[in-house]
């Protein structure tokens, strides 16, 4: 089936007696038998569920559900993209092992595997994945991971998959990429050789910033780890919050279409604005817009405090994906704990602003932003 369909029709024909249209949500903590021989099943693989904790019907349909859509094997649901994002790192590595890892991740992704993982034995080195020479330069004896992102947070740089593959192959390594802002939409990365796809599906998936929610698919022996890792670190997704996600992802493909369309014409208005220095945005890839993301700097001639008073019904918010446009200030919310050379290596100023565009008229979008720059 094509993308679009397949949104809509993962909820399989069910022998169930009560035959619900949609799966019902399995609002519980635990699932009851019948008798002790029927316990005894399910520790031999004879039953589905027992606790929610360790499974449910509503996260295991997210992570199926998102699998299929990036032509993966198998998936799992967790509590947030950054859980999601852990339970794929510790399915492959371990205390005494090494990671290199793209210097432009998102910063609670940065901070996560540059800080809390060292106290864990397992080191890192940050390099630039726009030169694949450090890269390789960066692989060490121990190195069991690389880990990027297929469209960088906020600077937009599209990553060369086939080249972390390629590398990836050589040295006999894992590959990781988080996948949230292109979506299976825009980017399969597993279809191109990774190992590991992860999303935050508090963003595009949900769609309507009302859940928390994260998402890892891949091979099949990397899931069923992480898997384990989910359950005993105690980072698995409400039933609840499962079901608002996939009920979400049943309109991916008009919202995605739809931002990203905007996006575009946004980034083109923007593009030679005399306030600004730079707009950031994939516009080499795909001809109706690639992503719903843009990412400008302006100039500093700009009252930024003013720039955002002047947005009138654009929201300012440290979260990006939802259906209404909003902004966000990189240096003093997603990076702000990065450290301060890697900020400026990064190109991460206090003029950088991160617009996760929505699915407003775009004459209205482009104009509250002209109007503000006008105004500031």
């Amino acid at each position: 089936m094509k993308f679009e369909t397949l949104l809509l029709h993962q909820n399989k024909k069910q022998n169930r007696t009560i035959k619900s249209k949609i799966t019902p949500i399995y609002q519980t903590s635990a699932f009851t038998f019948n008798d002790l021989d029927e316990l005894e099943g399910f520790y031999q693989g004879n039953g589905n569920y027992l606790y929610s904790r360790v499974g449910n019907p509503n996260t295991d349909e997210l992570g199926e559900t998102v699998a299929s859509l990036e032509d993966a094997p198998a998936g799992v649901a967790s509590s947030s993209g950054l859980s999601a994002v852990l339970a794929g790192v510790l399915a492959v590595v371990k205390s005494g092992d090494h990671i290199v890892a793209a210097d432009d991740l998102y910063g609670g992704s940065f901070h996560l595997i540059k800080e809390e993982l060292n106290d864990f034995g397992i080191t890192v080195t940050m390099v630039p994945f726009a030169d694949m020479t450090q890269v390789e330069k960066a692989i060490q004896s121990n190195t069991k991971l690389l880990y990027t992102e297929s469209i960088t947070n906020p600077m937009l740089r599209v990553e060369n998959i086939e080249a972390v593959v390629a590398l990836a192959k050589k040295y006999e390594l894992t590959t990781l990429v988080d996948n949230t802002f292109a979506t299976p939409y825009h980017c399969k990365p597993y279809i191109l050789g990774i190992d590991l796809v992860v999303h935050s599906a508090t963003k595009y998936f949900g769609g309507h910033s009302d859940v928390t929610a994260g998402v890892l698919v891949g091979k099949g022996a990397l899931i069923e780890k992480a898997a384990a890792k989910i359950t005993n670190l105690g980072t698995n997704l409400s039933p609840f919050e499962a079901w608002l996600t996939c009920r979400g992802l049943k309109t991916l493909a008009l919202r995605m279409k739809e931002q990203s369309a905007n996006a575009k014409k946004l980034a083109e208005a923007l593009r030679n604005h005399d306030l600004i220095k730079k707009t950031y945005y994939p516009f080499e890839y795909g001809e109706d817009g690639f992503g719903a993301i843009v990412t400008i700097e302006l100039q500093d001639t700009v009252d930024i405090n003013e720039f955002f008073r002047q947005l009138s019904w654009v929201k300012i918010a440290p979260t990006l994906a939802g259906i209404e446009t909003i902004v966000t200030h990189p240096l003093t919310t997603s990076h702000r704990a990065l450290p301060p050379e890697a900020q400026i290596e990064l190109g991460i100023t206090k003029g950088v602003i991160r617009i996760s565009v929505g699915i407003e008229s775009v004459d209205d979008i482009i104009n509250v932003f002209t109007t503000a720059l006008e105004k500031s």
